[in-house]
């Protein structure tokens, strides 16, 4: 279980991000409920204009909110990897490895610096790293979304869900969800690819086997889970 570095939007950053050599991963969680409003003061001169379109787009406030602060701390976080302004790092998308088309990997033109970005209800999860990465974090879903999503998953995952007890299976598929997520993400392909094709396990520990990548489980508080994977 990796245990993340944690950053508190508007404080000075923590002394593990400015220790951090550019040729490790490190992988940070936030909590982008901001009460005390950092990350608005901060969007404005940190936000690009595509940020600033997305964020306009939400319906709910608590969801603009918490869409502002993910991207304000992942921008402060590749900043000083970057070592940057955070409102000057430039964020694009790689061409998609499946049509070519321009909505591929997120990646930044100003570094040799891989990221990926998850974020689900007040929580979310950077990763950074000098080889492609993919971060997800998940709000546990009710027991009643298992039996719909099962299915989707690789035949052993369905039938290891099927094997637990009912009360446990929320928290099985949650790592293998997130576990999916992630390693769909570094491959910047995303869930195209389809969820039955790779076999991740729903146990406590990630099943070894993914060609090229390695999958951690990333310690969160209880209600979520998330994983993160590396390119080795």
């Amino acid at each position: 279980m990796l245990e993340p570095h944690v950053l508190t939007i508007g404080s000075q950053l923590p002394p593990a991000a400015q220790a951090q050599p550019a040729a490790s991963a490190s992988v940070w969680l936030v909590d982008t409920d901001d009460r005390d409003g950092a990350a608005a003061r901060l969007a404005p001169e940190v936000l690009d204009q595509d940020e600033h379109r997305r964020a306009a787009g939400f319906k709910r406030e608590k969801d603009r909110r918490r869409y502002i602060a993910s991207h304000v701390a992942l921008r402060v976080l590749l900043g000083s990897r970057l070592d940057l302004a955070p409102g000057r790092v430039r964020i694009t998308r790689a061409p998609c490895p499946s049509c070519g088309g321009p909505h591929g990997r997120p990646v930044t033109e100003d570094g040799p610096v891989h990221f990926s970005l998850s974020h689900s209800d007040r929580l979310a999860l950077v990763a950074l790293g000098p080889k492609p990465v993919g971060a997800d974090v998940e709000a546990l879903l009710p027991e009643a979304a298992v039996a719909e999503l099962a299915g989707q998953l690789h035949p052993r995952e369905s039938a290891e869900l099927a094997a637990l007890d009912p009360a446990g299976r929320p928290a099985a598929l949650g790592r293998v969800w997130v576990r999916k997520e992630a390693y769909l993400k570094g491959l910047g392909i995303g869930l195209a690819r389809g969820l039955s094709l790779d076999y991740v396990g729903t146990g406590d520990t990630p099943a070894s086997g993914l060609p090229g990548w390695s999958l951690t489980n990333v310690a969160v508080p209880p209600g979520f889970t998330a994983a993160v994977a590396v390119a080795l």
